[in-house]
């Protein structure tokens, strides 16, 4: 758990009020940890005077199992709920503790469970919008594709219609709309990437499955059919040359689980990067092998450099800066693939993966369990 400096500091200050109380020795305030498999525990986030040593978990601390007439420990709660304690150690005595120090101490325990308890209703809503944020940053990530897709059969049909043709203005205002869609949906992306102060720093958004037919199985043949048509639409209006797969292996009809479905977005995502980032006019295409598959590129090969920074999330290679982009598709990519059992990796170029591939550009194979 990441505690405010704020909070700590008003923790620090609550002790130090402490420090012309003769009686007392030693103040510590532990707060109650969860983690996931193991028993909560009370770790300490404050203590005065600052010792030589930091104070283990009560848990921890085997002197604390015994009872002493010179310690005590005031609760902190939120109603029944024990946020943590804290404990006073006095200089040994043989006086009764006074009424006055008591209620003191009782008044700075209420203190503190107050402020904690806020700084925890801080920390769940931050956690919560990060959580948010995250996956608006993983639709909007998503919407691009079938958008841009949207844009290419609206660009196919009207090279279609003659220049007289009343259906224009539609096309048109379709594309228009098309564009305008695409602006919010980056100022959605800004809105995104702006950075909090988490108390989470571990949150790995997902993409979202695709829609699927309500049947508890697939396969992946009926997830790459649409993928494949988009693909050949994207490849004629750029005029490069597109290369369906030319062999479909035994496991591309097998059946899959459902939430399988992911693999259609990561191969429409290799798709779209493969048109949008390779140089223009050179060939891309999907290919299927026993091994697994790949969507490939002739174009020029990525650097050396940056092969593996281009799986990290938010890293965008150099040439890449001058078309939009979020620098989440492959990072996503690969966790989804590796949750899956198989892995997403880059190989230069394609022929290493498949002798008939070509000998310059990029392969990102996909191979699955």
């Amino acid at each position: 758990m990441q505690l405010s400096d704020r909070f700590l500091n008003f923790v620090n200050q609550q002790l130090k009020s402490f420090q012309a109380e003769s009686e007392i020795e030693h103040l510590v305030v532990y707060i109650a940890q969860s983690r996931d498999g193991e028993s909560p525990s009370l770790e300490a986030v404050g203590q005065w005077p600052s010792p030589e040593k930091v104070f283990q978990p009560v848990e921890a601390d085997p002197e604390l199992r015994a009872p002493s007439p010179d310690r005590r420990w005031y609760p902190l709660q939120d109603g029944t709920i024990l946020l943590g304690v804290l404990r006073v150690e006095r200089f040994r005595s043989n006086k009764a503790w006074s009424d006055a120090l008591d209620q003191r101490l009782q008044a700075t325990a209420f203190a503190l469970a107050n402020c904690l308890g806020l700084e925890l209703d801080r920390i769940k809503l931050i956690d919560e919008l990060s959580k948010q944020r995250e996956q608006i940053s993983s639709m909007v990530h998503q919407l691009r594709n079938p958008l841009a897709a949207l844009r290419t059969y609206a660009q196919l049909l009207l090279r279609r219609l003659g220049p007289d043709s009343s259906h224009r203005t539609l096309v048109e205002g379709l594309m228009s709309e098309q564009a305008q869609l695409n602006k919010y949906i980056s100022a959605l992306d800004e809105l995104s990437q702006d950075k909090l102060p988490s108390a989470r720093t571990n949150l790995t958004p997902l993409l979202l499955p695709p829609v699927l037919q309500k049947t508890s199985s697939l396969n992946v043949r009926s997830l790459l059919e649409p993928l494949i048509n988009r693909a050949s639409a994207t490849a004629d209006l750029q005029g490069r040359q597109w290369f369906a797969p030319s062999y479909w292996p035994s496991w591309a009809d097998q059946l899959r689980p459902k939430e399988d479905g992911v693999i259609a977005e990561i191969v429409a995502n290799l798709l779209e990067n493969a048109f949008r980032y390779s140089d223009q006019f050179s060939a891309v295409g999907l290919c299927l092998t026993d091994q697994g598959l790949c969507v490939w590129d002739e174009g020029s090969q990525i650097l050396s450099e940056e092969r593996e920074l281009i799986f990290q999330k938010g890293f965008r290679g150099k040439t890449s800066f001058e078309n939009l982009g979020s620098g989440l598709g492959l990072a996503l990519g690969r966790q989804l693939a590796e949750q899956m059992g198989g892995s997403l990796e880059l190989i230069v170029p394609p022929k290493n993966f498949e002798p008939n591939l070509p000998e310059k550009g990029n392969a990102f194979v996909l191979k699955l369990s």
